[in-house]
């Protein structure tokens, strides 16, 4: 199934393969940088891996010429007001070319999406690990919070635990929805809240907490939605 194996080849190689170093070059140097020639690259080998098929090797070049065009125009006319709009339209172009492949080869009817399960909940686990963490730091991006002893609270916590603790709770709902068992996720939620929610009281920091409330419902959310479209 073409749409499930470059949609899987995608979200590994834009967000779990593509080292924050490497984007900060590629924004810089644009066609300068070999990063971008890098990334280019491993999209075009993914591509390849996972449609693993000699005959479809121009779906594969396709995809890393098609990648290529995308990000180029991205980092040409992006601004630092404008990146966030420009990283959704990169991923909705990006999702455009994979669909058309898809249209191509007929693959678009629900007869073949119940006969790949497991490609679509492959899918689905790869987008609510890093994928999905980056979609949420874009959308709260403009809603950081500046607490007034950030300097002296950044020992506090263990380097990354919140977005290993994001990927952890979608994957764990994701798995509730699945096997049909939805008070597993009031579970999740309700424990959450307790842990981190009393911490936040006590800090006495109304927009950290509203920051972190948006953030979890969006976890959770994003988490739902996906098991929910899985089991259409």
């Amino acid at each position: 199934m073409i749409f499930a194996q470059l949609i899987s080849a995608h979200l590994i190689g834009d967000f779990i393969l593509q080292p924050n170093a490497w984007v900060a070059d590629k924004e810089s140097k644009i066609l300068k940088s070999k990063y971008l020639y890098f990334h280019v690259l491993i999209h075009t080998i993914l591509s390849f891996i996972f449609l693993w098929n000699l005959e479809l090797w121009w779906v594969a070049l396709g995809m890393g010429i098609s990648h290529f065009i995308i990000d180029v125009c991205k980092l040409k006319f992006q601004t630092a007001e404008t990146k966030k709009n420009w990283f959704f339209i990169d991923q909705a172009l990006h999702l455009l070319v994979i669909a058309l492949f898809s249209f191509y080869f007929k693959e678009f009817n629900l007869e073949v999406f119940k006969n790949q399960n497991y490609l679509k909940i492959l899918m689905a686990v790869i987008f609510l690990t890093t994928p999905a963490s980056i979609f949420i730091k874009i959308l709260l991006s403009s809603w950081t919070p500046v607490t007034e002893e950030e300097g002296n609270n950044q020992n506090e916590s263990l380097s990354n635990a919140g977005k290993y603790i994001g990927i952890l709770e979608r994957l764990m709902v994701f798995t509730f929805i699945t096997v049909n068992h939805w008070e597993g996720v009031g579970f999740m939620i309700a424990a959450k809240s307790v842990f981190r929610f009393s911490d936040l009281a006590q800090a006495k920091q109304r927009k950290l907490t509203e920051y972190v409330l948006i953030g979890t419902l969006l976890s959770f959310g994003m988490a739902i939605l996906t098991g929910i479209l899985i089991k259409i």
